[in-house]
């Protein structure tokens, strides 16, 4: 990806409400984007009615809607992007759980994306109910989930977007996990109340 300064001065234009930043924008940010979005496909079955070019297209679509957005930097934009991008996921899985109500199998975005499946049948519904969960006490340690495992950047390029070290971010992400590991646990775990 080129220079982060660019991407941040661009993104900061477009913020102040210069429409003509957005093309440069998305022409620096819509490789990684792509890849993003094809890290989330890795392990997806053949055939699936996404595919990693519309999820980028719907979340330019949603994102472009957005009139009061301002961004702090890179890092605050590949958040929201991350966001944005499980968000599209998360809902088409809930519509495909409306529409066919045995969905229940595993959905596995990533091999890495293993160690959130502590139950068997968390799907993605599961596991954002789980992040949602987590981004309430520690939003930074969501981010780093998202960054990591939902949109394929290494530690390293985690790290590098969110300022920080790769041992921090290895350690936040340590936590992380065995929190999310151990929510998708306890909501298996039959009620103890009688």
């Amino acid at each position: 990806m080129n220079e982060p300064g660019e991407i941040t001065v661009l993104l900061s234009q477009w913020s102040d409400g210069k429409q003509d930043a957005l093309a440069p924008l998305f022409e620096l940010i819509y490789p990684k984007l792509r890849q993003m979005a094809g890290s989330l496909f890795q392990d997806e079955r053949a055939g699936h009615v996404l595919q990693p070019t519309g999820v980028v297209n719907e979340f330019y679509l949603k994102f472009v809607r957005q009139q009061k957005l301002r961004f702090e930097d890179r890092e605050h934009f590949f958040s929201l992007a991350a966001r944005l991008m499980r968000r599209i996921l998360v809902d088409y899985a809930r519509q495909r759980q409306s529409v066919k109500r045995d969905f229940g199998t595993p959905v596995a975005l990533r091999e890495e994306s293993a160690w959130a499946d502590a139950r068997p049948g968390a799907d993605l519904v599961d596991i954002d109910r789980a992040l949602e969960e987590l981004r309430k006490i520690d939003e930074r340690k969501c981010k780093i989930i998202d960054l990591r495992f939902f949109l394929g950047f290494t530690a390293e390029e985690a790290a590098e977007i969110l300022g920080s070290s790769k041992a921090t971010v290895d350690r936040e992400l340590r936590f992380a996990r065995g929190w999310i590991q151990d929510r998708l646990a306890a909501a298996e775990r039959p009620s103890e109340q009688s």
